[in-house]
């Protein structure tokens, strides 16, 4: 053979094994999404194999968006982990319904928005909503969209095929596993059906002498004469939020009750700051016929007892089966203890 004809055999030889390589490559790529796209694992594509999914990322960003579309449900809290422990057992049992609870850890108020939107596009007359606002909904300055947890804006949307322009990635797959190994009987769901989910230590581990102390009053500038103007960005997704539900549905605001040290002191910019935020909320909420606010943010017998608390935000589970409760006579217009009624139902 001579040189020039093996020459001229070498480009065709390299783009035989090329074109094999690539084939031989693709199989298991294929195989891959393939069983992503049928295990569907945060239940948001339109064909998938059937069975029953759970929520098992940890991200709730990834996990909620299929409970907050689940038609079981007619009411939602939503929130973030300062409402987490809103059992919806005991939401229904003090309201009527059938809660999930979509309160989501160090959410924005951003992504809360977006996951109500997404609830009251799958339930577009829900029965109750309840908003827990805590103090992501008084920052001042741009609005914060986002958190370093991802945020996959893509199930948030109204188009649910663009999902599988985004499932191929090692996080799906993982996810897909798991959800597969829950399906097949093997995995566990990371929260429970209804979103709830005890993320605090078990109560008995309490241990209020390595608590205690960690509940101190956060540091403040002192008051400004003439108080200052505060712009709260987050308000303006309060109002767009509130406006979305059809008039029928009862809405619920609350704040939520940090313990006395994590709240506003008395003489301090923070106080101007708290007190301008929580008018301008108040507003805000009396813009929609029939809603209601109640604040908890305010010294009480929940706020001023220190062994409610783990930590400067997060109450006991026994605090937030009394929550319920008060929120119900919140709701039905009654000044309770520990709270404010801001904004009462009609008639009240």
């Amino acid at each position: 053979m001579s040189s020039s004809t093996s020459s001229s055999e070498d480009p065709a030889r390299w783009a035989r094994f090329l074109r094999a390589l690539v084939g031989f490559a693709a199989v298991p790529v294929a195989l891959a999404y393939a069983f992503i796209a049928l295990v569907d694992p945060w239940g948001v594509l339109p064909l998938s194999l059937p069975g029953d999914r759970v929520p098992i990322s940890t991200n709730q960003r990834f996990s909620y968006v299929m409970l907050a579309r689940d038609a079981r449900f007619d009411s939602a809290v939503i929130g973030t982990s300062t409402s987490r422990l809103l059992r919806p057992q005991v939401l229904d049992a003090a309201f009527g319904g059938r809660f999930v609870n979509l309160s989501i850890n160090a959410g924005t108020a951003w992504e809360q928005s977006q996951l109500l939107a997404q609830f009251l596009r799958s339930h577009p007359a829900p029965r109750r909503i309840i908003l827990g606002l805590d103090e992501v909904w008084c920052e001042t300055g741009p609005l914060r969209r986002v958190t370093p947890r991802p945020f996959p804006d893509w199930m948030y949307g109204r188009n649910p095929w663009r999902g599988y322009g985004e499932i191929l990635n090692l996080y799906a797959a993982e996810e897909a596993g798991k959800q597969a190994m829950a399906m097949l009987g093997f995995g566990r769901a990371r929260y429970g059906r209804d979103g709830y989910t005890n993320f605090l230590p078990d109560d008995s581990l309490y241990d209020a002498a390595r608590i205690l102390p960690t509940l101190v009053p956060l540091s403040s500038e002192p008051a400004q004469q003439p108080p200052p103007h505060f712009a709260f960005a987050p308000h303006a997704l309060l109002r767009d939020a509130l406006a979305l539900p059809p008039r029928e549905t009862e809405v619920l605001v609350y704040l939520a009750p940090y313990h006395w040290s994590r709240q506003a002191q008395p003489g301090t910019i923070s106080e101007q700051q708290w007190a301008a935020c929580k008018d301008a909320i108040a507003e805000t909420v009396r813009g929609r016929p029939g809603a209601v606010l109640a604040d908890f943010m305010i010294p009480s017998a929940i706020t001023r007892e220190d062994t409610n608390y783990w930590d400067q935000q997060h109450y006991r589970v026994a605090v937030a089966e009394r929550l319920v409760a008060e929120l119900a006579e919140a709701a039905a217009g009654r000044q309770g203890a520990d709270f404010r009624l801001l904004v009462p139902p009609p008639g009240h």
